[in-house]
């Protein structure tokens, strides 16, 4: 059973958690989609793109007997966060408006985890960063509901010098007979 939620019904969250009464218990498969499945189909990011990002999900095992567990699953919403500033940092090289262009995250918009994701994979995607150095820090301040974002570069070294040359001879040559 949900318990806290208001912002989905319950029936909703049950097709995401895709557990039904009957199922093998997996711990590990209940976490996956309960937060942060590296496919985005999971209760924490639904609501994370929505602006959620105070959001908290905790499932409790209310009753054990025999080989059946009922599961409570307390959801605390919070407020939707809206984004404050949205900074970069690490770029020495290249201009602020470039990278500006390619961030998906805007000052006034609700929070939304997949916009971050897609921003970093976009950021990588243009050659000029170190894709391992890149990174978000996300400021929440609880108090206003507002979160700035940090995303940090790594520039990969550009300053490389490629000569390359080639000599060859082609000559004609006649034979007299």
């Amino acid at each position: 059973s949900w318990v806290g939620n208001t912002k989905y019904r319950s029936t909703f969250l049950d097709s995401i958690l895709a557990i039904k009464k009957g199922d093998v218990y997996n711990q590990g498969e209940l976490e996956k989609r309960l937060s942060l499945n590296p496919s985005g189909r999971d209760i924490t990011s639904l609501y994370m793109d929505d602006g959620y990002l105070f959001f908290q999900v905790t499932p409790v095992e209310v009753s054990v007997d025999n080989d059946s567990i009922d599961l409570e699953i307390r959801i605390y919403e919070g407020r939707q966060a809206r984004i404050n500033k949205v900074t970069v940092t690490g770029n020495t090289k290249t201009n602020d408006h470039v990278i500006m262009r390619e961030i998906r995250t805007r000052p006034g918009q609700l929070f939304n985890r997949s916009d971050i994701i897609r921003t970093q994979r976009e950021l990588a995607q243009l050659g000029y960063f170190d894709q391992e150095k890149l990174g978000v820090n996300p400021k929440p301040n609880p108090q206003d509901g507002t979160v700035d974002i940090e995303y940090v570069v790594a520039e990969k070294a550009s300053d490389q010098v490629e000569l390359s040359g080639g000599y060859g001879a082609n000559q004609d040559r006649k034979s007299v007979v």
